[in-house]
């Protein structure tokens, strides 16, 4: 018997389905793939598989005999040791009643049968990078527990740098967006002083606000580590499927600085990292993303950074898009091309964009390349 250590895998998956077939293929085609796919054929069985060996994902049938996938993905949520492990159903069946079932009982995804190997393997790589995210944030918060005594409980300088690296860890995955996070915090920055000095916000927006905008603006897009490669570095526009997908990225960032907040409740911050990360994708009108907020009901800062975000976008090149003029990127966020309109923004921070628009122009053209 050899002594060599068996090769990594790329994640242990459960899969789940009362058909040997489908069985058969999903975990053959995810072997080959270099997961550790263990097929068992019932929801019984794989509740007692899960219990002994927990996996980092699984993928459950809805429709089998005395168990069905809704009662078994119900269970593992009741489960201490299986309640994060993600779920994501298999159906033939297309109704949205049944897709909204689904998540309702805690799935995560749904791939519909019959499925693509490619699409299965793209959901699966998604989520479970999710988990790692979770897992590897899990570490670094018994890290800071080490660091921290009992009566201090801020997150220091230098845990902000830490995590800043972390952020722009994440970004680097897409050499596109490059120095994308500083240059927003910077309009950011400039848009929320010049609304520090208007009489619509007197009160609400303060120095410690501003601060603390400037300080969470990077965070905006730190979901993005938990969207698989196959989407995120798409060298063209995403589908509609694909988009649904890269929109998650709003609410997996919002949970992981949420599971920041949870230790460091009084950390405002942190807060604001996580509305921003929640809303940023929001527009005023209700049409935005992923909640469909409107009014007053999105988050000051994620209605600035909206803004921020929007304007970088139409400044930078992307692989479908060659970058616009700072005048044509005014231009379409107060007037409208189509696809934004003034509409998406607060009238009242719309209003003083203008005013702080050439200090925007000039943080480009310095932090670009």
């Amino acid at each position: 018997m050899s002594d060599t250590p068996a090769a990594p895998t790329r994640g242990n998956i459960l899969v789940v389905d009362d058909t040997p077939a489908n069985l058969t293929l999903l975990a053959r085609m995810l072997g080959e793939r270099g997961y550790r796919a263990r097929p068992v054929p019932s929801g019984r069985l794989a509740l007692k598989a899960a219990a002994s060996d927990p996996p980092d994902l699984v993928l459950l049938d809805i429709s089998m005999p005395e168990m069905d996938g809704f009662e078994v993905c119900r269970l593992m949520k009741e489960d201490a040791r299986l309640r994060e492990v993600p779920v994501i159903f298999l159906s033939a069946l297309t109704e949205t009643e049944g897709k909204v079932k689904a998540f309702q009982r805690g799935g995560v995804d749904y791939i519909t049968k019959p499925f693509q190997i490619e699409e299965v393997e793209a959901r699966v790589e998604t989520h479970l990078k999710l988990r790692r995210a979770q897992a590897e944030l899990e570490r670094y918060n018994r890290y800071l527990e080490q660091l921290v005594n009992e009566k201090v409980k801020e997150i220091s300088e230098s845990q902000l740098a830490t995590i800043f690296a972390m952020v722009k860890l994440a970004e680097s995955r897409d050499d596109e967006t490059g120095t994308h996070i500083w240059r927003v915090r910077e309009y950011c920055l400039a848009l929320g002083n010049a609304l520090r000095d208007d009489p619509a916000f007197q009160g609400r927006i303060t120095e410690p606000f501003v601060r603390d905008l400037y300080n969470a603006a990077p965070l905006h897009d730190i979901g993005k580590v938990g969207i698989s490669d196959l989407i995120l570095l798409k060298p063209d526009r995403h589908t509609p499927e694909e988009f649904e997908i890269m929109k998650t990225h709003t609410t997996i960032g919002a949970r992981t600085l949420h599971g920041v907040q949870d230790n460091y409740p009084r950390n405002s911050f942190v807060s604001m990292g996580a509305e921003i990360a929640h809303a940023h994708h929001e527009r005023r009108d209700g049409s935005g993303y992923p909640r469909g907020l409107a009014g007053d009901d999105i988050p000051l800062a994620a209605q600035i950074m909206s803004i921020a975000d929007v304007y970088d976008a139409l400044r930078s090149p992307r692989r479908y898009k060659p970058a616009m003029t700072h005048a044509d990127s005014v231009a379409i966020i107060t007037k409208g091309d189509g696809r934004t309109m003034p509409s998406h923004f607060d009238p009242r921070i719309l209003a003083v964009f203008p005013g702080v628009a050439g200090e925007f122009a000039s943080i480009y053209q310095r932090l670009s390349g």
